[in-house]
């Protein structure tokens, strides 16, 4: 058991108040602070408050200590322990130090995986983090921080898993598409702030699939042949905050349900590794919250307001 204690600070030409006010956004809608897409958001079962629970990816922790505008502490939840916290600190009037600190004590598996990969991802996120609250409380960042290849190559690593999923009741075009169906499946993963909710966006997901059919939230594609049918439907579901890439086939004869009944087991994963790598993909290109603030919008396109 070891523990390690790791800080991040950077000092910003800002009062500590707008800088703080920023800090009370954190997990919010509008959220200014966090660097989503690129990662994992924070998520929180309610608003920021002592007793909030959530976390961001699969790192899970509850609100602690909470000081508006100076403050907040989060415990790592069991069987994890220590905490990790951000503060603003004053240090004049149009100045001051906005400051992450991490203690936990970590048994020697963890301190590890500490030491291999956690470390290198951590402090990317937090730079990126800092990268977000400069411009928005200064209007500029002096030296963005940049993803070595370590750390492109762990992101890619651990990027979100699709999960399977019934197709969803909203997905009314792929539902509509044969009378009959031989097989149907579906693969979700969480639409992230900020990345596009235009399902055109998402057609490339099937690269070289003609497109079929289109709604307000969902893209059907699809080819008919001679021995089978199918369609893929990507669903963007903004209130859920999920996509969802749904497949229905539909078989003509004897030939069909042969061809079908292998390439029926590698049509699982091909569909998930479809669906991560565009979700990576548009995540990585997406505005951050940095430059949704500097533009004056939020991941929905409405107004920021930033309080001084």
């Amino acid at each position: 058991m070891g523990t390690v204690r790791n800080v991040h600070d950077r000092i910003l030409a800002a009062p500590a108040e707008r800088v703080g006010a920023l800090l009370d956004r954190l997990a919010a809608p509008d959220d200014p602070l966090f660097p989503s897409p690129a990662w994992a958001p924070v998520r929180f079962d309610r608003p920021l408050a002592v007793g909030a629970a959530g976390g961001h990816g699969p790192v899970r922790y509850t609100v602690a200590e909470y000081d508006p505008g100076r403050r907040v502490r989060f415990a790592f939840d069991p069987p994890g322990t220590g905490f990790h916290e951000l503060s603003v600190e004053p240090l004049g009037p149009d100045r001051c130090r906005i400051r992450h600190l991490l203690e936990q004590d970590q048994p020697l598996g963890e301190r590890l995986g500490w030491l291999l990969a956690v470390r290198a991802m951590h402090g990317n996120v937090i730079e990126e983090l800092f990268d977000n609250a400069e411009p928005a409380a200064t209007g500029t960042v002096a030296r963005p921080v940049r993803r070595g290849r370590y750390v492109r190559l762990l992101q890619r690593l651990t990027w979100d898993r699709p999960e399977a999923v019934e197709v969803p009741e909203g997905a009314a075009l792929l539902r509509a598409a044969f009378p009959e169906t031989d097989y149907a499946d579906a693969y979700a993963l969480e639409l992230r702030p900020g990345m596009p909710t235009d399902p055109a966006a998402w057609e490339g997901t099937l690269r070289g699939t003609p497109v079929v059919g289109r709604s307000d939230d969902e893209v059907l594609l699809g080819q008919d042949a001679g021995h089978l049918d199918y369609r893929a439907s990507l669903l963007v579901d903004v209130k859920a905050r999920r996509v969802t890439l749904g497949s229905v086939v539909r078989i003509h004869h004897r030939r069909g349900r042969l061809y079908w009944s292998v390439v029926r087991h590698a049509h699982p994963f091909m569909a998930r590794l479809m669906l991560r790598r565009t979700h990576r993909q548009l995540a990585l290109k997406a505005p951050g919250a940095s430059q949704l603030v500097s533009q004056g919008m939020d991941d929905g396109h409405n107004p920021v307001m930033l309080t001084s």
